[in-house]
């Protein structure tokens, strides 16, 4: 699939076959997604532990259900939770970035050298970012890019998948993560039942009221004309509701045994 149709493609699956399991090779390509993905610092702060449905004691998945993801949860074959490993940068220090020189990735005509990531950038730079309140949601940030090209490259296999947050001391039991990871998302997978389309693409805000352009206030022009070749590559799709979803979600209930 071409990237901008990948794009365009994506929904946020939530009616998964229960009983068809996803094949290993396709669950380490979504994990290979993530762990290429643009990393600041070289740091890695995405962590995730795969977690079959069916590993889970009965009553413990009973217990990670809430309202809005219980039966994504319960019909999703494979569970992906991802984490944010807030202790990495202080336990590698200055070790991924020296690799980084080592590999010519970032040069001395940059102010580069591993001296200058061992007294300048680590000690007065990123130490210093560990200790910041902001240091959660900027790592999250970074894990919020890796899982994306994960949860792309789900789709681009012909699988379904859906981001639902996690009941973190719950699942925490079965899976003993380390203490400083913090839990961020479930990555839910599986074949999907919906129609490609899933009801067309999902209301958006309008594009004049998320971007601006120079200062806040001044909205980004939104040119037709690209609008026009977005939708021409697919990355811009049919709008939600389309004819025949109520149909296909009665369908879908009446297979599952949902309420309707």
């Amino acid at each position: 699939m071409e990237f901008q149709e990948l794009i365009g493609t994506r929904r946020s699956i939530r009616f998964f076959d229960p009983k068809r399991p996803v094949e290993q090779e396709k669950i380490q390509k979504i994990l290979e997604a993530c762990l290429i993905a643009s990393c600041a610092v070289n740091a890695h702060w995405l962590r995730a532990i795969v977690v079959k449905r069916d590993d889970i004691p009965k009553a413990e998945l009973e217990k990670l259900k809430n309202p809005v993801q219980a039966v994504v949860i319960e019909l999703a074959p494979v569970h992906i939770y991802f984490y944010a490993d807030l202790g990495v940068v202080n336990r590698v220090k200055g070790s991924r970035l020296r690799q980084l020189v080592d590999a010519n990735i970032v040069a001395s005509t940059h102010g580069w050298s591993t001296k200058f990531v061992d007294e300048v950038v680590y000690p007065m730079i990123l130490k210093p970012m560990t200790e910041s309140p902001q240091y959660p949601a900027m790592a999250a940030f970074d894990c919020g890019i890796a899982a994306c090209q994960g949860l792309l490259m789900a789709f681009e296999q012909g699988l379904g998948a859906c981001l639902t947050a996690f009941t973190a001391p719950i699942i925490g039991a079965i899976t003993k993560p380390p203490a400083d990871w913090f839990p961020l998302y479930q990555l839910n997978v599986g074949y999907s039942l919906e129609s490609r389309e899933a009801g067309g693409q999902r209301p958006r805000p309008p594009f004049e009221e998320q971007y601006f352009l120079g200062k806040y206030g001044n909205p980004f022009p939104r040119d037709p004309k690209v609008v026009e070749e977005l939708k021409k590559s697919k990355m811009l799709q049919a709008p939600a509701p389309q004819p025949g979803r109520k149909e296909e979600l009665r369908r879908l209930a009446r297979q599952l045994n949902l309420p309707e």
